[in-house]
């Protein structure tokens, strides 16, 4: 049953952007698994499943392999050690960091291939993230927040 479960769980993430555990359990409970809160965030951190930030600025969970979960979780950290503020100027994020980490934290940007983001320049302690188009600014700064502010290893997501 665990095994087919979770085989469910791969399929439902895949095929529709689920954010909490909430959804993914009536998902689950419509394809016939009736499955507890506990159940659920047990298979979660079994599977290593993590949320992974979208335009618009909402997460969904996701499968990554383990490298990649241990990328990602190298860079949430970047994120959220690193920036100081984020500000607009037209399409471009002008992000403030902790002196000398601008170029890990731009790094880090440029790794978690945010829609929107075309590129980035890193100094010592602030990047000019180019943006596609002026309006997606204000969804790329959300973006990044909900990525740096994720749970981190030891939460399981």
């Amino acid at each position: 049953m665990k095994a087919a479960r979770q085989a469910k769980i791969i399929e439902l993430i895949e095929n529709y952007e689920i954010e909490t555990q909430d959804e993914l359990a009536e998902r689950l409970l419509k394809a016939g698994f009736a499955s507890t809160q506990a159940t659920i965030s047990r298979d979660i951190r079994e599977m290593k499943l993590t949320k992974m930030a979208f335009p618009g600025g909402k997460t969904r969970y996701a499968q990554v392999k383990n490298q990649e979960q241990s990328n990602m979780l190298r860079y949430r950290r970047v994120l959220r050690d690193g920036i100081l503020s984020m500000e607009t100027a037209g399409n471009i994020i002008v992000i403030k960091t902790v002196a000398g980490l601008a170029m890990a934290v731009g790094a880090a940007l440029d790794n978690l291939n945010i829609y929107g983001v075309v590129g980035s320049i890193a100094g010592d302690d602030t990047i000019f993230c180019v943006i596609r188009e002026q309006e997606l600014a204000g969804e790329v700064i959300d973006s990044i927040s909900k990525f740096a502010q994720g749970k981190d290893e030891k939460e399981g997501v």
